[in-house]
């Protein structure tokens, strides 16, 4: 549930394949070579041409190319001028060159490669394993229901979402070690970072919190150590053993219907909780301090993009009763399983297409039509994990259709917007994101506009930078 909102965030980022883009080492070299020796008596040699020469250096990228300004970019990412260009091809510019290589090299386009193995990075029954993972602390609410059923929830409300927001660029730092190489170094920012974490989020419930509130301060201290944990076990590749420390929760599912002792209710979410930060300590073998590494600035954009789905997350979902009113949010959790399954595929089939589609126009369709059919089908799985949630939870209000929509324009900000930062365009997404979530806390009742409004934006946004084919090749 709440407290595992960041999870999804987080993960989806790192796991779309990128495909890299052949390149030489040695730079301007690869294109700026010069012609053979030959010998100057031998009159009877042709000359060459110094553009079939350059054809045949850049046979494998050209052929590849839906579009003449891909082989632009790589020209000019090579260092070539136009001044060179000139003298040395007799065209313009690069844009020139490259029209004159598109025409000339013929399009080839191998097969695609093999989807990555492993049970949890790839198929339709791992992404649903982790969207499992990322809803099962939603159980620890109902366990800790009679804590919680007094009017003091905004402690737990403002703890998750500093959670949410601290775990979120923690995250994105520690990936990029990993993008590096420096798994230590990882492990290191995950010691240091998820503690601290835990207590930022400790502390905003307890500045939140009014007189006789500690159950739901100590409730919040333990959310916040959860999400601290759980933050190194997704980051490391852990999943199982975060699916495996919280299984005691499964036994919250009797709560639904009987009145379990208090002894039990908390001896179930200790348990959970110590199992998770025992595995987390585990694995965590952090390295020697490095001098220099990621800006720590780079992560500020992750932070903000974890506030904003996570306030429009807790407003899809929870209304006057935090646990009966928690049904949408369970259903948005569980969804991004099948979000990140839909991610992946929405990934391989326009990776499929620049391998097989020979004109720019085809790609874009393709990838248009692509785009549209995942996020209908995401809506889809929403929607039925909504009604059979909305029917199976207890006290679970009804699914009118105001609910419905706000439900639905959620599911497609969260989709488009995760869509849009795994593709590297964070600092929009996020905009957007936390944009419609500052609106909807100043004007509460502009819920459904709100998130209206950032659905449209960051449609227009993905699909004005996810159809182009330099978009998919890195």
């Amino acid at each position: 549930m709440s407290g595992s909102l960041w999870l999804k965030n987080g993960t989806m980022r790192d796991t779309l394949p990128v495909i890299p883009r052949p390149h030489s080492d040695a730079g301007q070299r690869l294109l700026v070579q010069d012609p053979p020796d030959r010998d100057p008596l031998d009159q009877g040699a042709l000359a060459v041409d110094p553009l079939d020469e350059l054809a045949e250096r850049l046979d494998a990228l050209a052929a590849g190319a839906v579009h003449p300004d891909e082989i632009a970019a790589i020209l000019e990412s090579d260092g070539m001028t136009d001044d060179h260009i000139r003298l040395t091809y007799g065209r313009a510019d690069s844009f020139a060159l490259a029209e004159d290589l598109y025409a000339r090299v013929e399009r080839r386009h191998p097969q695609p490669e093999a989807p990555p193995t492993g049970p949890w990075h790839s198929g339709l029954v791992g992404c649903l394993l982790r969207g499992l993972v990322f809803a099962l602390p939603g159980l620890a609410y109902v366990l800790a229901a009679p804590l919680l059923a007094g009017p003091g929830k905004g402690p737990l409300l403002a703890s998750a979402v500093a959670g949410w927001v601290w775990n979120q660029a923690l995250a994105h730092r520690a990936y990029s070690w990993l993008g590096l190489g420096e798994r230590g170094a990882a492990a290191r920012a995950l010691l240091l970072g998820g503690p601290a974490g835990a207590l930022v989020g400790s502390a905003v419930a307890l500045a939140a919190a009014g007189p006789g509130a500690w159950p739901v301060v100590v409730f919040a201290a333990g959310q916040s150590l959860y999400l601290g944990a759980a933050t190194v076990l997704l980051v490391l590749g852990r999943e199982r053993a975060l699916l495996c420390a919280l299984l005691p929760l499964a036994g919250a599912v009797p709560a639904f219907w009987y009145d379990l002792p208090d002894a039990l209710r908390a001896g179930l979410l200790v348990l959970a909780l110590a199992t998770t930060v025992t595995f987390a300590a585990i694995v965590l073998r952090p390295g020697p301090r490095l001098r220099s590494g990621p800006p720590l600035v780079a992560s500020l954009p992750y932070g903000l993009f974890g506030l904003g789905t996570g306030l429009l997350v807790l407003y899809a979902g929870v209304g006057d009763a935090l646990v009966t009113g928690a049904a949408p949010v369970v259903a948005l959790t569980l969804s991004m399983g099948p979000a990140e399954w839909l991610l992946h595929r929405f990934r391989r089939e326009t990776l499929t297409g620049l391998r097989t589609l020979t004109s720019a126009r085809a790609f874009r369709r393709a990838a248009a039509g692509t785009l549209a059919h995942c996020l209908g089908a995401y809506l889809a799985v929403l929607l039925a994990l909504a009604s059979v949630g909305t029917l199976l939870w207890p006290g679970a209000p009804a699914l009118d259709g105001a609910r419905l929509l706000g439900l639905l324009l959620v599911g497609v900000v969260l989709w488009l917007a995760l869509l849009l930062q795994a593709f590297g365009a964070v600092r929009s997404a996020a905009a957007v994101c936390t944009l419609a979530a500052v609106a909807q806390t100043l004007t509460p009742t502009a819920g459904p506009v709100a998130a209206g409004a950032a659905a449209t934006v960051l449609a227009v946004l993905a699909g004005a930078l996810l159809i182009r084919p330099t978009a998919h090749r890195a």
